[in-house]
Order: C-alpha cells, then structure tokens, then sequence
C-alpha cells in the first residue's frame, strides 16, 4: 500500500462530498407588502367651443357619367369660391370623399335568365369638410352653400382648436379630488397617508354635438339656427398612495 497517495485521496473524497451536497434552500422573502390605498379622481373643465367642423355634400345624377361630373364639379366650384371670399383659408377645407357610382335597373322578379341589370345612370357625391373659426358665420353660410347646390350634409361638431389650458385644470381638479378622498379615507381608517406609488390617467374627449344630417334641402336654407352650447373635458386619474401604519 503506498501511503503517500492517502491525503489526495481525501482531497478528492472531500469534493465529491462538497459537490454532491445539498445547497442550502434559499431564504424566502417574509418582509410585509407594503400596505397602500388606491382612489380615483375626476376633474372636468367646460369650454365655450370656438371652431366648428362641418361637412358639405353635393350630389349630382345624369344618365352619362360625364353629365353627372360637370354638374357636381360646377355646383361644388360655386360652393369653394363662395367659401375662399367669406375668408376661409384652403388649410381649412379638405374633400373628404369623393364617388362614381352607377345606377343600375332592377331586374324584374319573374325573370328567370340569368341577365345582368342595365345601368340607366350615374351619381357623382363630393364632400368637402370645412373648419369654420368664426362661429358667428355657421349660419350663413349653411344657407348659402344650400342655395348654391349643397344637398347633403353630414354631422356638425363643435370644438375648440386649443382645449389644453381647459384640459389641465381638468387634470389638477382631479388630482386635488384623489387626494381629498385620500386624505378622507386614511383618517377615518386611524393610519398616516404616504407617499404616491403611482397615477395614471383617463382623458375623454367631448362628443360631436350634431346638427344637420342626410339631405339637406333649399325649403331649409332660410332657416339655419345655430346653438354651439359647451364643451365639456373629462379627465380621471387613479393614484396609488402608502399607507403609514
């Protein structure tokens, strides 16, 4: 026996035993959640609108197509130069849609051969959305754009083209709102508000209020009254605070 080998042995004997014993469980975390108290805010802000965003449409019919386009294109033309002498600039008026669509007879019911229907016609609709700054103008010009060929319109939304001032004290009537509720629940609940964990926020913008839609007619153009009435900002926050025990 060579005993001179003995304490490598034990070396190696010492390591298998080290590698192969089992690692000691990780601690688990046993610190308390953090105790916290969610709450929601609303805030709302009402602005007098002061730009409207209408739509304009006229509808053309002909038997030839090309009838049909030099009667829309010449109606829609009187409407865009009466528009460009009331003052309104080309950024604020933009074709929104624009259409060639035949007209087609309807096959009789007791036909039984397989026949497409004949096109008897064309309808050309053109639609112009116009951003009108000065309110005091809506209904003018809602009556002349009929007299000089409009015959359809679309909805009227009334907004404002800057609503960030009304949108902030919106924001902080909000926040002050969460706090108060805050503030209220801790103290009937006997612990200490902390610090906020977290806020987050939800903005609605008002709905378009509509005023005309479908056809409009030249038995209207006489009579176009315009209410804008209010515009109303909504904005809720929620916020998540500490709890102080």
């Amino acid at each position: 026996m060579h005993l001179h080998n003995r304490p490598a042995f034990a070396l190696l004997a010492l390591a298998a035993t080290a590698a192969f014993a089992p690692l000691p469980a990780l601690a688990e975390d046993t610190r308390p959640r953090e105790a916290t108290i969610i709450v929601s805010g609303e805030g709302e802000a009402t602005l007098a609108p002061d730009m409207a965003v209408l739509s304009l449409g006229v509808v053309s019919q002909a038997p030839a197509a090309a009838d049909a386009l030099s009667a829309n294109n010449a109606a829609m033309a009187k409407v865009l130069t009466d528009l460009k002498a009331d003052g309104l600039a080309e950024r604020d008026l933009q074709t929104s849609n624009f259409a060639v669509m035949p007209q087609y007879r309807p096959i009789p019911d007791g036909d039984t051969g397989e026949k497409l229907p004949d096109i008897v016609g064309y309808t050309v609709q053109n639609t112009l959305t116009v951003r009108l700054r000065d309110l005091s103008k809506l209904g003018a010009l809602i009556d002349r754009s009929v007299k000089l060929g409009v015959n359809q319109g679309g909805d009227i939304a009334f907004t404002n083209d800057e609503p960030e001032a009304a949108i902030a004290e919106a924001r902080k009537e909000a926040v002050a709102d969460a706090l108060a509720k805050a503030r209220t629940l801790t103290e009937a609940a006997g612990v200490r508000l902390g610090r906020i964990i977290e806020i987050s926020e939800n903005y609605s913008r008002p709905m378009p209020q509509t005023l005309y839609r479908a056809a409009m007619s030249k038995e209207m153009a006489d009579a176009a009254p315009v209410a804008s009435g209010e515009n109303s900002y909504s904005v809720t926050v929620n916020v998540t605070f500490a709890i102080e025990q």
